[in-house]
């Protein structure tokens, strides 16, 4: 009798493994700072869903070219991304509306992270600032349109069209020197016409902050994620307060359509959005927080975009603008600027 009850508790804790083991979720992700996320997010998750959390890393044109490559057959369960990443997803059909009463932590959002693409196509879950770094002991550094003069002529770099940083810098730009409208032509042909005076167009933060490090450049506009490149530098770098504001952007998550795996999709992302993991990831100086409720020492939040004044002030281009004019900037870009 006493071999029979210990089969049968065998059989059922092998029955719990297997179930445990068969609980997964692929979650497609930025290739940034995956260690530090493991610690803050992953392990802790893994221990209270008794599952396995399957991680893809990439580009964004890599991830988002995955998602629409199965759409059929989704390989992807739930996906962060930049929002007008995400928009390019929605129009095409490839995500599902999110039920938002299956995420606790929803009312406690900033306004502006609870549906910022509309039809609740997703949820932003952190916000980054980005403005100009400079050296203060060689130049000052008051409006956007600085950049562009002859003061910073051979020691300025601005940021590729193709990333993050390229388009909100033409935002940023065309507000100072007056221009119009969302398709930047005259502030692409002002930068076109002044090419020889910019040392690079950069493509990653690594590579301007080696630059500014090295002392060839001494001024770009950059994301504030990367301030920490500069901040710990022995050079006198500043965060600029340009007399325009600052730029900025927000990240989100997104859940692909028909993927069978919803409902431990909403309980990863319901974690993510809550105070405790926001907090752990805010103090690690990951990603900066999303949830309001969220509260972290001032050392901490120097190196964050945190809070609700610095979040409301940002300008923030929407996503649909972004989507709606990004092939026209690119043609103009490799036409005036790279030639």
């Amino acid at each position: 009798m006493k071999y029979l009850i210990f089969a049968v508790i065998g059989a059922i804790l092998t029955v719990q493994s297997a179930v445990a083991a068969d609980k997964k979720l692929t979650i497609s992700v930025y290739s940034f700072a995956q260690d530090a996320y493991k610690k803050t997010l992953y392990d802790p998750f893994e221990e209270i869903c008794d599952c396995e959390l399957v991680i893809e890393t990439g580009n964004s044109v890599e991830r988002m070219a995955k998602i629409e490559a199965n759409a059929a057959n989704p390989v992807i369960d739930m996906a962060v991304i930049s929002s007008h990443d995400a928009l390019a997803l929605a129009r095409k059909g490839l995500l599902q509306n999110l039920d938002v009463s299956k995420l606790s932590n929803y009312n406690d959002l900033y306004e502006a992270a609870k549906n910022p693409l509309g039809e609740n196509w997703a949820v932003g879950y952190t916000f980054y600032a980005s403005s100009i770094v400079y050296r203060s002991d060689l130049v000052q550094i008051n409006s956007w349109k600085d950049l562009l003069s002859p003061e910073l002529a051979g020691r300025v770099a601005l940021p590729n069209i193709t990333g993050t940083q390229g388009p909100l810098t033409l935002f940023m730009l065309s507000k100072a020197l007056g221009h119009q409208g969302y398709g930047f032509e005259e502030t692409i042909d002002n930068i076109g016409a002044q090419a020889d005076d910019i040392v690079t167009f950069y493509v990653r933060s690594s590579q301007l902050a080696q630059l500014m490090n090295q002392e060839e450049v001494i001024a770009a506009p950059v994301g504030r994620f990367a301030w920490s490149r500069f901040s710990n530098s022995p050079l006198p770098f500043v965060w600029a307060n340009p007399k325009e504001g600052q730029t900025g952007g927000m990240n989100v998550m997104i859940m692909t359509k028909g993927n069978g795996n919803e409902e431990l999709a909403y309980q990863f992302m319901d974690y993510w959005l809550s105070v405790e993991s926001q907090t752990r990831i805010a103090n690690a100086k990951i990603d900066s927080p999303a949830n309001k409720k969220v509260k972290v020492s001032d050392e901490v939040a120097e190196g964050l975009t945190y809070g609700a004044e610095l979040i409301d002030s940002l300008n923030i281009i929407s996503p649909a603008d972004i989507i709606d004019n990004r092939e026209g900037w690119v043609e103009r870009w490799n036409t005036k600027v790279i030639k």
